[in-house]
């Protein structure tokens, strides 16, 4: 399973265009932002971007591009390995240890929350394959890496999947297939997606993430 949840994520360059495209579908979507599910800050740091998936049940997953490398934080409540499962409050032995320094100085900042952490998986931009911290999973028990890494959907079809059941939106398929495909987003398309959204500060919101060509 571990190699599975490796294997499932793209190289950075793909991936990084595939929560751009869940963000920008989320904000035609959804006009509350603490309501969105995916999300990404173009401009996080100097030359680095953030996206983040957050169910809005206490469980999260950062995903931080840099020009060194990417490196993901997932953080799952209800797993074994939760730092509030300890008898001390504290990250596993294994989780960071073996991430490059200079990647992991990328988790500092307070809003990150580095310590509220179930895995770590991450890749240096010299790298060929994602690495995951070597931490002892009780049996039966999960680092909610499967499930968290799962909410990065790669098709339209997975993607309208999971507006029905979490915006209890049915999107166009014909309109979320182009976004994937990568055409540039029009108002005529954010009006097909959600005809109650403001067309206007969805493309101002558009424009942040560079997805309007």
């Amino acid at each position: 399973m571990e190699v599975n949840v490796l294997e499932r994520l793209p190289n950075p360059t793909i991936l990084k265009k595939l929560m751009k495209i869940q963000a920008s579908l989320n904000i035609i979507l959804c006009q509350e932002k603490w309501l969105r599910y995916h999300s990404f800050v173009q401009d996080w740091d100097e030359g680095v971007c953030m996206a983040k998936i957050d169910n809005g049940a206490g469980d999260h997953l950062i995903i931080l591009f840099s020009p060194v490398g990417s490196i993901i934080k997932g953080f799952d409540h209800e797993s074994e390995l939760s730092p509030y499962a300890q008898d001390e409050h504290k990250v596993l032995q294994g989780i960071y240890d073996e991430v490059p320094k200079e990647l992991l100085s990328l988790l500092e900042d307070d809003a990150i929350e580095k310590d509220n952490v179930t895995f770590c998986i991450w890749r240096k931009n010299s790298d060929t394959n994602w690495h995951k911290g070597n931490v002892e999973i009780p049996k039966g028990g999960s680092d909610g890496s499967d499930f968290l890494v799962g909410c990065i959907f790669h098709t339209p079809e997975d993607f309208i999947e999971f507006a029905i059941d979490y915006f209890e939106l049915s999107p166009s398929i014909d309109v979320v297939a182009k976004i994937y495909d990568d055409f540039p987003i029009t108002e005529e398309m954010i009006n097909i997606l959600n005809p109650d959204c403001d067309v206007m500060a969805v493309l101002q919101e558009l424009e942040l993430l560079r997805l309007r060509s």
